[in-house]
């Protein structure tokens, strides 16, 4: 599976911790920045992450920033992106499961890094329930 991932200075830390995560297990990682600690407008990294997913190049996506909101919002923009915001497993398991979340989007200041690990391992886990409500909703995307 090939993982977009991106963050603003202030989810940089988590998301190195996470590629390094992912690359252990063998995932597919496509980093789109940032590269460091420093100040920069979070939508330059995450919109090519989300446009990424939304094009197929990438089954799934991981964005990060101080909160995560900001950064779900950007790539909620991209037609058959559907990015939730996770601050724990439970959010994760059922961003998948019941929300078929294709992108999840974390904030560095609100969960620890070993939280952050156990959200994309819970997420990467998880298998879409299905559901019509979802159909409907991606309906909207062709």
């Amino acid at each position: 599976m090939r993982i977009a991932i991106a963050s603003d200075h202030a989810g940089y830390s988590h998301k190195s911790a996470i590629i390094d995560y992912l690359s252990k297990l063998n995932y597919d990682v496509v980093d789109f920045g940032t590269h460091s600690g420093e100040p920069v407008d979070y939508p330059d990294y995450i919109r090519p992450a989300a446009e990424a997913v939304a094009r197929g190049e990438c089954q799934r996506g991981i964005v990060l920033g101080g909160s995560g909101n900001g950064e779900a919002i950007a790539a909620n923009r991209y037609r058959s992106v559907r990015c939730a915001v996770c601050w724990n497993t439970e959010t994760a398991r059922l961003a998948r499961a019941h929300n078929n979340a294709n992108m999840i989007s974390l904030g560095q200041r609100l969960v620890t890094e070993e939280d952050a690990l156990s959200i994309v391992k819970m997420w990467l886990e998880t298998e879409f329930e299905g559901g019509r409500h979802i159909r409907r909703i991606e309906k909207i995307d062709e």
